[in-house]
């Protein structure tokens, strides 16, 4: 891996409270990220979102992948296989769906989420069916950056 990447979203901050507009108990809307630090090999982009707290750790709410190498990823990304909007990217089968799914822990118990961003040297060949241990698989050997951002939710 090269340099550090630093990963933080307007819409909270590292450690806080993730707002209500991208949780389940809102409109579900997947929040911006901002990347600080994206080094010049990148050719695109993977990002995993995951409940930390959840009984079977790291239980995956969303993975999308072959994002475009840019320091801003939009909020709102749109549901679907595939996203036109954002150069074709992918997004896999997380939480039983192919799209961002928020926070929404059971009986209103704290749980942590946590934002992994992986910068690659290559655009992946997965199909949109993949789950988070195929992407996974398929990134070893081409992971440049890593970095996240957690917040929580209750």
């Amino acid at each position: 891996m090269t340099a550090a990447l630093s990963v933080t979203s307007p819409d909270f901050a590292d450690g806080g409270l993730i707002p209500v507009a991208h949780t389940g108990n809102g409109p579900d809307l997947s929040p911006a990220l901002e990347l600080s630090g994206l080094c010049a090999d990148a050719k695109s982009i993977a990002v995993t979102m995951d409940d930390m707290s959840h009984p079977i750790r790291g239980y995956n709410h969303w993975l999308i992948w072959n994002l475009p190498a840019q320091p801003h990823i939009p909020a709102s990304v749109p549901q679907g296989e595939t996203v036109a909007s954002l150069g074709g990217a992918v997004q896999g089968c997380g939480y039983g769906k192919h799209r961002y799914r928020g926070p929404l822990p059971p009986f209103h118990l704290s749980h942590r989420y946590q934002f992994n961003v992986y910068v690659l040297d290559c655009v992946l060949s997965l199909p949109h069916t993949a789950r988070k241990r195929n992407l996974i698989a398929a990134m070893q050997g081409h992971i440049l950056q890593l970095g996240t951002l957690s917040g929580h939710y209750y």
